[in-house]
Parts: structure tokens; C-alpha cells; sequence
């Protein structure tokens, strides 16, 4: 989990400058509307940019998020009165309650432990209907993104709201295979700076696939890029995954 990013109101603001909406969230949306899917959950939902859309789409849309900023920021957007927010994790999801659900923006990766991991796919799994589709999306860790999360590939000037400019770098250190420190330095107009951090997991498309399944799903699709490329072909890196959840679910 990050440590600063939606733990702080300005980095908050920061990363919604610098994450507008983009073509994940025009995938995800189109994946939302091949099949009737009332109740959706939104797991790690940030600031609450994809909760909002799908809201405003005619979905009954719960939104979840352990930083209590991050909800904060995303109760003020247009539109934020449309979502249920709830401060936490997937075990406040209620089973079998949810036509589908959605972990967005890397959101898997924040999961390092294999049992950590195995607890939030069970819990989507209880909060599933039968059939009902979880859709996430991980960086294939043969892309190796990482080599360039260092100050001087990732130097960028962001530009908040009200205008001020906002310096950032990222530098990142692999620790173990498929694991990663990363973290975010942001110097401030005012002379401030922060520091957000996390560890991540870059977990291979074998590894997915066999903790989907014992968690109690079935891997309908996987995409390597966002306009639907087979994984390895896009130069997007990403494994884009379609999910279902199975009609029983096992122990």
C-alpha cells in the first residue's frame, strides 16, 4: 500500500493532476457495459475518477478505499453523492452482492504476500454473485517498468488546480524477484517536500491465473494492452484481466 499517496489532502491532489482520465478508464468502462452489471464494486478506488463514471452510467456503484483523504477528495467531485464510500477493505463487502468488481490502476500490485492476496481474491469472491466478473489490470513484470522509475527518466512537472507547479521524480529498487520499493518525491511551489512510498508485487501471468483459480475464479480473458492486444504484443505491458466467479466457492 502506498504510505503518502491519498494519506495527505496534496498528494492526493497531485496524483489527480496527474492522472486524468485516460484510455484504462475508456477500457474499463467498456468492459462494464457488455453485460448487465447493476451493483459494482470499485476496490482501491483513489480519488474516485472510475467510481463516479460508472455511477453516472446507471450503475449501483459501492466504492472502497483504506485512505480516508483519498474518499474525501472523491465525496467533493461532481457527482460523488451518486457512490456509496466506504472507508476499508473488501471484507465490508457484503457476499454475494455484486454483479461485478473492479480493481483499477494497479491496485493488485499493492497486494505483496501470496496470502494477503489470496484473502482479497476470496473476499471478491464472497462479495460476487455467481457468474459475476472481476476485472483488474497488473504490469507484466517482463516488461521490467520498473528500470525506469529513477530521477532522471521520471523527472516531470505537474501542474495542480490552482495553477502552482509541483516537481516529481520516482526512483524504485527491486528487492527480491517480482518485488519493487518505489518512491514518489514531490518538491512544492511553497518549498515543501513529501515523500510516498510503497512496495509492490509484478506477479507473472502463471502466477495470476493460478491464484485466481484457487481462489474460486475462472480466467475468462487476459489482455496485454488496452486496445485488447494479446499480453507481450501491445508495448502497454499490462495484464489485463477478466475473471469469473465460479458457482461454488472453494475452501
Amino acid at each position: 500500500m502506498w504510505h503518502g499517496e491519498f494519506q495527505d489532502p496534496r498528494l492526493a491532489e497531485v496524483y489527480d493532476a496527474e492522472c486524468p482520465w485516460g484510455w484504462d478508464d475508456d477500457f474499463f468502462m467498456a468492459v462494464l457495459a457488455e453485460r448487465s452489471a447493476h451493483r459494482v464494486a470499485d476496490v482501491g478506488c483513489g480519488t474516485g475518477r472510475l467510481a463516479i463514471a460508472m455511477a453516472a452510467a446507471g450503475h449501483q456503484v459501492t466504492a472502497v478505499d483504506p485512505a480516508a483523504a483519498a474518499l474525501a477528495a472523491a465525496r467533493r467531485k461532481a457527482g460523488g453523492d451518486r457512490v456509496r464510500w466506504l472507508c476499508g477493505s473488501v471484507e465490508q463487502l457484503p457476499a454475494r452482492s455484486y454483479d461485478a468488481a473492479f480493481m483499477t490502476s494497479h491496485v493488485a500490485q499493492s497486494f505483496v504476500d501470496d496470502e494477503e492476496w489470496d484473502a482479497v481474491l476470496r473476499g471478491l469472491r464472497r462479495a460476487l454473485v455467481p457468474e459475476g466478473r472481476l476485472v483488474f489490470d497488473s504490469q507484466d513484470p517482463a516488461e521490467r517498468p520498473w528500470q525506469l522509475w529513477n530521477p532522471e527518466d521520471s523527472w516531470r512537472t505537474v501542474v495542480l488546480g490552482d495553477g502552482t507547479a509541483v516537481e516529481a521524480w520516482s526512483e524504485a529498487e527491486e528487492t527480491a524477484e517480482g518485488i519493487v520499493h518505489v518512491t514518489q518525491r514531490y518538491e512544492f511551489a511553497d518549498g515543501r517536500s513529501l515523500a510516498n512510498s510503497a512496495t509492490l508485487r509484478f506477479r507473472t501471468e502463471p502466477e495470476l491465473r493460478d491464484s485466481l483459480r484457487e481462489a474460486g475464479f475462472r480466467v475468462d480473458r487476459i489482455y496485454g494492452g488496452w486496445g485488447r492486444e494479446p499480453v507481450g504484443l501491445s508495448g502497454d505491458g499490462e495484464f489485463i484481466v477478466i475473471a469469473v466467479a465460479t458457482p461454488r466457492l472453494m475452501s
